[in-house]
């Protein structure tokens, strides 16, 4: 990933229904939802859902599936795979990454150790 790829990711998550609606499909799985099933979980017009969909869908972070009658949407997992690749490349200044590195201890965890 690139750049320019990571910006127009990051771009399309950067609304709270369009972060909504790619959790959701991350956590759909393989499976992917109905684009009336992500509006009724989301509470979403339907018109208002599909121009969010649009946009996660030209940033590549979801693709979409026609069966029968119904649009199917899937997180685009290898896509989402290389926006965290991309933003956490140079981690830790390139030595292993802990959690102790990534998410020091709180001043009540270091009093309580």
């Amino acid at each position: 990933m690139n750049a320019e790829s990571a910006i127009e990711a990051l771009g399309a998550l950067a609304h709270d229904h369009r972060l909504a609606a790619f959790r959701l499909l991350v956590q759909a799985g393989e499976r992917g939802m109905a684009a009336g099933a992500i509006a009724t979980v989301l509470g979403l017009p339907n018109s208002s859902l599909s121009f969010h969909l649009a946009q996660l869908r030209g940033a590549g972070l979801i693709v979409q599936q026609r069966q029968h009658r119904s649009l199917i949407y899937r997180a685009n997992y290898p896509a989402m795979n290389a926006l965290l690749g991309y933003l956490t490349e140079n981690c830790c200044a390139g030595s292993d990454c802990t959690a102790e590195a990534l998410c020091p201890p709180s001043d009540n965890e270091r009093k309580s150790a």
